[in-house]
């Protein structure tokens, strides 16, 4: 098991050799403009455009999907659905739905080793989506490590 690299830095900037896939949260109603894909946004506009798209589309639009955008020759940005709408519930539960992340992270885990790709990230689902990093970070090792995938959290 590779066990999760974490550095200070931008997520949207690996500098690792070879394909990289770099994972985020999104929401299930569409909604793309806070948070860390504003970084994203500010550095490659297929991955907003792409997820818009999708959402149109509403095939497959679905909590626990993935959506994989190519972004330059050895990056991808993997929309993930982890997230239900953007505001805490009537009993005053956060958005992020666990399951929905671990589902997708199965899904990225897949895509990388498909395309021998390492993998970066935030600490997903911990901003907007109000999730917790001591219940997510289990979720990765879980579906990523422990399949030897390189993988950096990076804090910005």
């Amino acid at each position: 098991m590779i066990e999760i690299e974490y550095k200070n830095g931008d997520a949207t900037n690996p500098t690792n050799k070879g394909n990289k896939i770099i994972v985020h949260i999104c929401n299930d109603i569409g909604r793309w403009g806070k948070g860390f894909v504003l970084a994203i946004s500010k550095r490659w506009k297929v991955p907003e455009s792409k997820y818009r798209s999708w959402y149109q589309s509403k095939d497959n639009f679905n909590l626990g999907e993935v959506q994989f955008v190519q972004v330059e020759q050895d990056i991808w940005i993997a929309n993930l659905i982890g997230q239900h709408k953007i505001n805490k519930d009537e009993n005053g539960n956060a958005p992020i739905r666990y399951d929905a992340i671990e589902e997708g992270l199965k899904k990225v885990a897949d895509f990388a080793i498909d395309i021998s790709a390492s993998i970066h990230m935030p600490r997903i689902g911990c901003g907007l989506a109000g999730g917790k990093w001591e219940v997510i970070e289990p979720l990765i090792i879980e579906t990523i490590s422990k399949k030897d995938i390189t993988t950096t959290v990076y804090d910005f």
